[in-house]
Order: structure tokens, then sequence, then C-alpha cells
């Protein structure tokens, strides 16, 4: 029986259409920061940087309010936005607020909004959170630049978006209005795909 190239095509066009669709599956699936997501990365939202080889979760030790050692690796299980901030950096202070109310509207079980100061001492985001009425927040603090330096943080603030498994989905190279429609909306839609 003699094949035709046409007919030796459209045998092999649906083998390959199903090789192409697993393969933008299992890329989706080991990588969470695109298709899925960038739908939702509308108004707001639309300058947040999907990276096609992110940096693994830092590992770099913080402190907390106590003086408790804390590792990102202690919110396994949940979705988490890390923000690298510091009061002596002017675009952090003014996305503050916003950042807590965030926290307060949507933090709980599936969510944390996670904020560690890069300050020389914790003190001074002691006194920022106590001055400005920041309730919701956690305080966090990290004096080394280690954190940032592991998340390839290219200046402050940055803020990163972490799916349950600790991959990142995207991040945010700026300050922004996290209390935003564009940002619950992005926010609720990582939480639910994960």
């Amino acid at each position: 029986m003699k094949f035709s190239p046409l007919k030796a095509g459209l045998i092999a066009l649906p083998v390959v259409g199903i090789a192409v669709f697993l393969y933008v599956v299992f890329s989706a699936m080991n990588n969470p920061s695109h298709s899925a997501f960038s739908d939702y990365a509308t108004g707001e939202m639309r300058q947040l940087e999907f990276l096609e080889a992110p940096p693994p979760r830092p590992a770099t030790a913080f402190v907390d309010g106590e003086g408790n050692t804390v590792t990102l690796a202690d919110y396994e299980g949940q979705v988490i936005l890390v923000n690298l901030w510091a009061t002596w950096c002017g675009p952090c202070i003014v996305e503050m607020p916003e950042l807590d109310q965030l926290q307060g509207d949507l933090g709980g079980e599936d969510f944390q909004v996670v904020t560690i100061s890069l300050d020389r001492s914790i003190e001074d985001p002691r006194e920022f959170y106590a001055e400005n009425g920041i309730e919701h927040l956690p305080l966090l603090h990290e004096n080394t630049f280690g954190i940032a330096a592991e998340a390839q943080a290219r200046g402050l603030p940055m803020t990163i978006l972490y799916n349950r498994r600790g991959l990142e989905i995207a991040r945010m190279p700026r300050d922004a209005h996290w209390a935003s429609e564009d940002a619950y909306a992005f926010i609720r839609a990582a939480i639910a795909m994960e």
C-alpha cells in the first residue's frame, strides 16, 4: 500500500498535536509562573515579571519580632507574597499600608504576606509599624542582604509570589498597589490554582 505525503502528514498531525499539548501541560506544571497565571496579570499587575528560569526560593534565615529564626521554608504549604523592603526606601514605605490591608483581607491558612525588612536594625521597622498603624504584617528582619542576593533582587522594593511548593510564580520589581482589585484577583487566582 502506497502512502502519499499528504496522507502521511494527516496521520502524523494528531500525533504531533498530542505531543505539543503534553509538552505545554507538563511545562506549566513545572513552571507555575507561565500561562495559567499570566492571564490574571491585568491592570496594576501588568508590571509583574514571569521569569523563564527563576532562582530557587531563598534559604537565608531571618528573625521575627521576638528574635526567633525563620526561613521561607517555614511557610511551605501556603502561597506567600514575599516583600523585601526597608524604612529608608521611599517606594517601600508607600506600599506598606496596602500590603498590610492585603494581609488583613486575604491572609490566613492558604496565603500570607511575608514582609522582610533589610534595615540595619529590627528597631527601625518596629518603630515604622507603630507610627504607621501596620497591624497585620509580620515583623521580620534580615540585615545581611543575603535573602535579597539569593532572590536576585535588583533593588527595593522587590515582591515575589511563591506557590505552596516554594516555586516562584511572578515578581514585582517595584512598588505596586497591593490593595487593588487587580492584585486581589491575581492573588486569589494563585491561591485557587495551587
